[in-house]
């Protein structure tokens, strides 16, 4: 179940290196990102599955901001703004219900995920900012009724992650809970 709260990116990062005692440089080609992020997301990972970080209270004000700033561009349709919030190198992985048949399940890289955020607009202002899974992402509830959930990893100050949950088994076993003004 603590694995379940990593990012997708930071769980690869620490089962191949913890576990498995997979280099960095191999596994910065799987998660596609440099052998220095590579080591940042393990080291994120083995501190949030020993329940432990650094500064938890400013870290989650950090992700916050990110959180807002990416939901005001997404609102805007404000396409260098969303650049600004994302990691050149974010990936997007979305469930099966989250999107038409047929659709991408995952988006690679700041443009190509910015594009998709701009299709969010619309759905956006039903989002609010809440913890998930102990990090700050957004939920999208519509008259008060769940519809997605972002889970969201963050890097350097931007979001290098984005989990989009809307199969309705997967939200029941999300921890969310709302943040306070």
């Amino acid at each position: 179940m603590v694995l379940d709260t990593l990012s997708p990116a930071e769980r690869a990062a620490f089962v191949l290196h913890d576990m498995f005692d997979l280099p960095f440089s191999d596994i910065a080609a799987i998660v596609g990102r440099s052998p220095n992020a590579a080591r940042l997301l393990a080291s994120r990972a083995r501190r949030r599955v020993r329940g432990a970080g650094p500064n938890p209270g400013a870290d989650l004000a950090r992700q916050r901001q990110v959180a807002e700033a990416f939901l005001a561009a997404a609102r805007r349709g404000d396409f260098d703004a969303l650049l600004a919030v994302l990691d050149p190198s974010v990936v997007l992985h979305a469930d099966a219900a989250a999107g038409p048949i047929g659709s991408p399940r995952e988006i690679r890289g700041a443009h190509q995920v910015a594009r998709g955020a701009l299709g969010f607009a619309e759905r956006a202002r039903f989002a609010q900012t809440a913890l998930v899974n102990g990090a700050v992402g957004v939920v999208v509830a519509p008259r008060g009724r769940l519809f997605v959930v972002l889970g969201l990893a963050y890097s350097h100050q931007k979001i290098s992650a984005i989990d989009v949950i809307a199969d309705p088994e997967r939200l029941l076993r999300l921890d969310l809970a709302t943040l306070s003004r």
